[in-house]
Parts: structure tokens; C-alpha cells; sequence
């Protein structure tokens, strides 16, 4: 398995940058995913690493090795399309075998590499199916399988789970992740499903306009989002308007309290070397499930108001709330024992911790 860098990758369609010096570094054997709406970058940069878009300016790197002169077939890089791409008109086994057989690899070699191929995505004995025996998942299965026959240090997969039911993206899910790291693949992961990539990355980063706003763990990004973007991205936010009063400090750390409408907020800095000033106008960003109904007599990160809708989930409920002010929030009470119903007079909380101060 290799790493694979980017530096100050620029790509441009006519007057359009799709790529604006994208700088990026995927370690050897993660399973790294790209994330943002259409027409962000992320397919572009995925296809400029797999050697199908030639950058205008950069460079990329497998390990140590400069790629941008490589032809798509020499990168040791196999790729999954959203379309699985295969050939109906073959079986199972055939499909798999096509690269190789381009490859001009000796028979008796590739049938051996097509059941190993087979066996690692749990499709052993599935070579003699027609494509059309299949379903969505099997499809899948043998797309990635296609993929990792010709023993790739890198897999790039772009949106590979769009076309499958809702049940079956979750029981792929975890199926890639495993032939990623059981093969001990460099993966790199499109899609603009955010659920999707919580749950499966061991690191991602969010692009937006060509550019990349924030890379970290799924956790790093969820709780200390550097941005409203990315905030609003990734999950559902509240954000509300405001204006720096003070800086707050103790022994450990630091907080900013935060003047706003609905009343006064008081929360972390996620953005390094960013300390807002007295009278900074600031975003507050604070996760619906991060706020709860209580009556607690607090003044800080309080907003006093009505629910206007409830929405029971089962495992959750849903409230649209509206304060005083006319603030309006979205709040998620978690394992509900009985639901609040609409013209209830509450108050809104939320703790310090999951308060985030961001630029406005």
C-alpha cells in the first residue's frame, strides 16, 4: 500500500476551476472519503488521482512516486464506478477476468485470481452467473471485485452505493470497509452521503468550490466543525447571530461569550489561532441533539420560546421550536418518554462543550 499526496492541484474546465491548489494527504491503508455538494471538486479530484482528468497544475503523489506522467493503467490504481459498469452480456467470472485479460496475464493465472478475487468480496462459486442472476449488492460485490483482481494498492470508489436500496448501502457499508482493510488498500472514497461517510472513514475532508474546508476524523469534524459550511454540512445545525462580549478563561481553557437576540451564548473556538475580539460579529452553532428541554434557571446558552411542531421517530423526536425573540431552532430529544406537543412554553438549553463559535 502507498500514501498518496497532493500538492497545489489545480484543474480548469474552460472558465471554470474546478480544482483550486487542492493540497491533500491520504495515508498508506485509510480508508479516506471526500465529501461536499455537486460540483464541489471531490469527482474531479478522484479522477485526477486515478489518472482520467490530466491537472493543469500540481503534482500527485503514490509514496514516493510522481504520478502525473503515469497512464491510468501503469498507477496501480483500480477504481468502483456509482454505475458498476459491467458487461451483461458476461458472466460473472468473465467480467472480473477482462482486466486481466488485457493485461495479456497467462489463463491458467487469471482463473486462479478470479475465484481468489471472488472469494474475498464472499462471492465464491458465483463465476458462471449471468449478471442479470445478481442483485444490487451481488452486482456490487463483483464491480469491486473487477477492481481489486489486478491487485491494486489503491481503490477509489465514487459513490459505489447510490444505486443500491437504503437496506443494502448499510450492508455494504461495512462490506467495503472490510476488503479495503483486509486487503490492506489505500481507499479513497466520493459521496455526498454524510451518514455514509461518519460511519465508514477513518479520516475525510469537506470540499467546497474547488477548495478543501477541513479534514479530521469523523468525530473532529462532527463536534469541531471550523467552519458554518462545514457545520451545516455535516448534520444539522442551529445557527444563530451574534456578537463577541467577552473571552472567558480558566485554568484549562477558553470560551467565548457570545450576545445574540435570543439571549447569551457561551462557547468553544474550534478555529486554531482565531480569538475573536469584543464586539466580533460570530455564528453559533449548536446541534439540534445537542439541545434539551429543561427547567433550569440558567442564563447562559438559554432560549425561552414555544414548540411550534413535533415529529415522533421512535428513537427520537423532532421539534421545530421558536423563541421569544423569533428565533427559530430545530431540537432532537433522544429515547423519548412522552412528546411535547405544539403551544408548549419551554426553555432551551445546551451545554458549553457542544456550543461552537465560528466566523460569521
Amino acid at each position: 500500500m502507498d500514501d498518496i499526496r497532493i500538492e497545489s492541484l489545480v484543474k480548469e474546465f474552460g472558465e471554470e476551476r474546478a480544482l483550486d491548489h487542492v493540497n491533500l494527504h491520504v495515508e498508506a491503508g485509510e480508508l479516506f472519503f471526500l465529501l461536499g455538494s455537486s460540483g464541489c471538486g471531490k469527482t474531479t479530484l478522484l479522477r485526477s488521482i486515478a489518472g482520467l482528468e490530466t491537472p493543469d497544475h500540481g503534482q500527485i503523489f503514490f509514496g514516493d512516486r510522481e504520478m502525473n506522467k503515469v497512464p491510468t493503467h501503469k498507477r496501480e490504481a483500480a477504481m468502483v464506478f456509482q454505475s458498476f459498469a459491467l458487461w451483461p452480456h458476461m458472466t460473472v467470472g468473465q467480467n472480473i477476468a477482462f482486466g486481466l485479460e488485457e493485461r495479456r496475464v497467462p489463463g491458467k493465472e487469471i482463473r486462479e485470481r478470479v475465484d481468489d478475487a471472488l472469494e474475498r468480496v464472499q462471492l465464491a462459486g458465483y463465476g458462471e452467473r449471468t449478471i442479470d442472476q445478481l442483485s444490487g449488492g451481488q452486482q456490487q460485490r463483483v464491480a469491486l471485485a473487477r477492481a481489486l483482481v489486478v491487485k491494486p494498492k489503491c481503490l477509489l470508489l465514487d459513490e459505489p452505493l447510490s444505486n443500491l436500496d437504503s437496506r443494502l448501502r448499510m450492508e455494504m457499508r461495512s462490506e467495503i470497509r472490510r476488503i479495503v482493510k483486509e486487503n490492506g488498500l489505500t481507499g479513497i472514497y466520493v459521496t455526498h452521503d454524510q451518514e455514509e461517510a461518519l460511519s465508514m472513514a477513518d479520516r475525510m475532508a469537506i470540499m467546497d468550490q474547488g477548495r478543501i474546508l477541513q479534514v479530521g476524523t469523523p468525530e473532529q469534524i462532527y463536534r469541531d466543525p471550523l467552519t458554518a459550511h462545514v457545520a451545516s454540512f455535516i448534520g444539522e445545525t442551529n445557527l444563530i447571530e451574534g456578537e463577541v462580549e467577552s473571552i472567558v478563561r480558566d485554568d484549562r481553557h477558553m470560551s467565548v461569550r457570545v450576545v445574540s437576540s435570543a439571549g447569551f451564548f457561551q462557547g468553544r473556538v474550534t478555529k486554531a489561532n482565531w480569538r475573536p475580539s469584543e464586539g466580533t460579529p460570530v455564528l453559533v452553532s449548536i446541534r439540534p441533539e445537542a439541545m434539551y428541554i429543561d427547567d433550569s434557571r440558567d442564563v447562559l446558552n438559554r432560549v425561552n420560546g414555544v414548540i411550534e411542531e413535533s415529529t415522533y421517530l421512535g428513537r427520537s423526536v423532532q421539534y421545530h421550536f421558536r423563541g421569544d425573540d423569533g428565533l427559530r431552532l430545530r431540537v432532537t430529544e433522544v429515547n423519548p418518554h412522552w412528546m411535547r406537543q405544539p403551544g408548549d412554553h419551554v426553555a432551551v438549553l445546551a451545554r458549553t462543550r457542544d456550543v461552537v463559535v465560528l466566523k460569521h
